[in-house]
């Protein structure tokens, strides 16, 4: 399948309404961005692999107020494999409450559901040093 313009759209707005709701503590609807077996990986943080809805506003609120205050998410790249599936490759900016923030890439795979697009797969990278590493001694 092609990807439409349409379709890069609504993908590239999907994951823009990940910050909106997390950021306005509507947790209850994170089934409008993710699919309901989603696999949140958040291995580079030191934590398991989350997975599902619940598990994952389980562990957003875990994190009470070391949750950021902000999530900011740009350079959305929607790319379709050789296999059919569609990802995305993004950049996240979070402000934490402080006002010291953090940046990752998110790597996202995303199905066409009855409602749309869903994120089926996430993980999250830390962005800890510049240039990829590259140049470092």
């Amino acid at each position: 399948m092609a990807l439409s313009a349409e379709d890069r759209l609504a993908v590239t707005e999907l994951i823009a309404l990940h910050g909106h709701l997390v950021d306005d503590g509507d947790l209850d609807r994170t089934a409008e961005v993710f699919t309901p077996d989603v696999v949140y990986d958040l291995a580079d943080f030191g934590q398991d692999l989350v997975t599902g809805l619940a598990s994952l506003t389980e562990a957003a609120l875990a994190r009470g107020a070391a949750n950021p205050v902000a999530h900011h998410v740009t350079n959305v790249v929607v790319t379709e494999g050789s296999d059919g599936q569609v990802r995305a490759r993004s950049k996240g900016l979070g402000v934490m409450a402080d006002g010291s923030c953090g940046s990752v890439t998110y790597d996202d795979t995303v199905v066409r559901v009855d409602g749309g697009w869903r994120i089926s797969y996430r993980k999250v990278s830390a962005r800890r040093v510049p240039l990829g590493g590259l140049g470092q001694s």
